[in-house]
Order: structure tokens, then sequence, then C-alpha cells
């Protein structure tokens, strides 16, 4: 099997998905994994679920761990080019000829499972082959973050992680994972485990609630952000790289020079050493180790700055509450600049939410869609009629490419051009300027 190939049978299983609300998902999840010799369950494993922050606290984590000297494997999604992303080793994507190799050699339990409980889908197939990646790799750890929801979402077979952990909760995937922010967080608190610290950064009360009652239920320690970890203000290194800031805890101060911008990412690194300082004595990184892994950390797509005469910004803020975090994060590095916004939504999403809040920011909206398999955006005029309804220029490009151009063009030298929505559309323009 050629890397092209195993492309085309990944493709191929992206419309046999299965509901999260379904029960049977997670008994072909552990059948599937059964198959393969349960790899998951042959190193320590951290788990981290959450509306937003996820993917960077689990960055943030394996980089700490990867400082340290181990072995680390991280499992995070969506990718932004290509699926080798999503098994990494010490920051290293799979190779894309050992991908294949992974996947070849997964087809005749793939068979096997598929005889029993319908073919593994496209997020199963590519879990699965991280799990099995890390175990071939001998990892010492692996960070695995969860795709949707938590307590039905295929990660949650691992049986006993070192630590799981809930970063934030938001409206997202109501379709899936309920209308209001309690049933959400009873879904992401299904990753708790009987004697395994469940390390919370939820600041809402309701939710919460909600959490430490589920974590009480699995016998899982409680640990929140706020009574372990606290964010403290320090003076700019440079003012073009990054940010610096300090987190303390009871334990020590980490001092923090790091590429990842705005206010979320200090949040996101204060859950994550939360997280880290939960480990076992001998897998916890040293002070040292998590200062040098935060300096080394790259979240690309993540309040990711291009700079330039305009300067660029690229964010996946898909939903309301990560489009609220980073709009936050765009008044603290850009203020008093004017932004042009190209953007291109899921069809799905609480399109109108997510225009309103960046309408908060910007002075120009260029809405385009995206192309891509088994995935359907918001048509662009109809974003253009929200955009115009809450006062800002507008106007509707189905072209990605062309609506880009032509801010970079319009846009004035001091001005800042972002491009942020759908995961799809900051990956097909990103590869264009990074």
């Amino acid at each position: 099997m050629t890397f092209r190939e195993a492309e085309a049978y990944l493709l191929s299983t992206i419309n046999e998905t299965v509901s999260p609300r379904e029960p049977y998902r997670l008994e072909r999840m552990r059948a599937f994994l059964r198959e393969l010799g349960d790899p998951q369950e042959r190193y320590p494993t951290v788990h981290v679920g959450g509306t937003s922050g996820k993917g960077s606290t689990s960055l943030m984590i394996a980089a700490a761990l990867e400082a340290s000297g181990r072995r680390t494997g991280l499992h995070t999604k969506p990718h932004l080019t290509s699926p080798v992303e999503r098994a990494r080793v010490d920051g290293a994507n799979v190779a894309p000829e050992r991908f294949a190799q992974l996947l070849a050699s997964m087809m005749p339990a793939i068979e096997r499972v598929a005889a029993r409980h319908g073919r593994p889908s496209y997020y199963e197939t590519l879990l699965a082959l991280a799990f099995t990646h890390f175990w071939e790799e001998r990892v010492d750890v692996a960070v695995i973050e969860v795709g949707l929801g938590g307590a039905l979402d295929g990660t949650n077979v691992l049986q006993r992680p070192q630590v799981c952990v809930i970063t934030t909760v938001g409206f997202d995937h109501t379709d899936v994972l309920g209308d209001t922010l309690e049933e959400i967080a009873a879904e992401k608190a299904g990753i708790a485990k009987p004697g395994v610290p469940l390390v919370v950064g939820v600041e809402r009360p309701e939710p919460l609630a909600v959490i430490a009652a589920r974590a009480a239920g699995a016998g899982a320690p409680l640990f929140l952000v706020d009574d372990f970890a606290r964010v403290l203000e320090r003076p700019q290194r440079e003012p073009d790289a990054g940010q610096t800031f300090a987190v303390a805890t009871p334990l020590a101060t980490y001092e923090l020079q790091t590429a990842a911008l705005g206010a979320f990412q200090r949040r996101n690194a204060a859950t994550a050493i939360a997280a880290l300082e939960r480990l076992r004595e001998g897998l916890r990184p040293g002070v040292a180790a998590v200062e040098a892994g935060f300096a080394r950390l790259d979240v690309p797509g993540r309040m990711e700055v291009v700079p330039g005469n305009p300067a660029i910004v690229f964010d996946i803020a898909h939903n309301a509450e990560k489009a609220e975090r980073f709009v936050a994060a765009l008044r603290e590095r850009f203020p008093n600049r004017p932004f042009r916004f190209v953007v291109a939504i899921g069809a799905s999403k609480d399109a109108r939410e997510i225009v309103r809040t960046f309408a908060g920011v910007a002075s120009h909206f260029a809405f385009t869609r995206f192309e891509t398999v088994g995935r359907v955006a918001a048509d662009p005029e109809d974003l253009a009629r929200i955009g115009a309804s809450l006062g800002v220029e507008s106007e509707a490009e189905a072209n990605p490419r062309t609506a880009f151009a032509k801010a970079l063009r319009e846009a004035s030298p001091e001005g800042v051009v972002v491009v942020t929505g759908s995961t799809f559309v900051v990956a097909e323009l990103r590869a264009i300027h990074v």
C-alpha cells in the first residue's frame, strides 16, 4: 500500500461515521483495538478533553515531556495538511511510507471488525493507527486529545490514564452533545476514571458542578486549575517573540516564554502545568524541562502571526467560545489596528454567533467556503448577509484564495488580515504563507 492509496482508503470511510450517542461505537473501537493487541494499554497516557484549548494544552504537555527526555507520542485532531500529523513522536509526524505500512498491517483487523460491527470510521482508524504507532515506537508516554465529547469518544477506551484533563466547556456540536452547558459537561466528564486525577480548567459554575458530581461518582480526584495554578504577568522579553509570563503553583514557579499568543494560551499553560504536576514521580518533568518545552512550542493555526505589512493571523476559531477567546487575543496583540477577516464556517456551526463575535473587531468581512470530502461549508452569501446585518462591510467570494489575495491587496500597511473559522480554510490559506 502506498501513502496515496492509504489516503484514498481513509477518505472512503468518512461517510461511515456513527453518532457518539450510539453505544456500540465504543464497542467497535474496543473490538478493533483488541484485534490489534490493545496497543493503547502498553504505555502511560494523558487524556485531554474540552470544548476549546484541548489541542494547545495537549501540545504543551507533550512539549514539556519531550524536553524532559521522555519519548512522547501525541495524537491531536484535526490535522492541518495531512493525516500523518495525528501520530507524532517527539514532535515528528509519522513518515508517509510508515503511515501506509501501518494501515496495511491493520487491514486484516479492519476486515474482521467490519464483519461484526461495521467498518471502523475515518476517525477510529486514524486513532487506532496512532495507538499502534506509539506502541511500535516504544514511547514512554502518549498525550491523547479527545475527538468529540468524551464519554463515548473513541479515545475513551483508555482504561487508566495517568491524568485526565477537561480544559473548558462551551457550545459546540450541540446536535450530538446536548443543548445546554450542563449536558455538554456531562458528556465531557465521561472521561473521568476511578483513582485517576481529573484536572479541570472550567470556570463557569453550572458545568463545573456537573463535572464535580461526575468525578465524585466515578471516584476521580478533582483538581481545579484555579486552585493549583496562577498566571503571573512578566515584562515582555522580545516584542515580536511570543509572550512572556509565569505560572505559579504550590510546587514551583515556571518562568515561561512561548510563541503561543493570547490570554487563552496563558490559561492553557496553567492547565497543562496543573496536569503535568499530577503525573507520577519518575514521569513528571521538572521546572527546567517545562520551561524548555514551552520555549520550543509551536502551535500552528492557533493565533499564529505572520509578521508583515499587513500582518497575517491564522486561527482555527470554529465555534463561539473559540471566537471569543480569539477576538480577545487579537485586541491584546494588535491594539487599535484595523482587521480584515477572511472567514469560512462549517454548515453545522452556529454561524451567527461566531460572526457576531468577530464583528466586534472586524472592519471588513470576506466570506468564503471550503471544499473537502464529508464536510459542508456554510454559503458565503448567507454569511455576508449576517455580517451586513451586524453593521460590518461584508462580501462573498466563493474562492478562498481570491478572497485572501484581495484582502492582502486592500488592507492598509498597518492593518491585519485574519484568516479564521474552519480548519479547512485556515489550512489551505496558511499553506500559501507559512
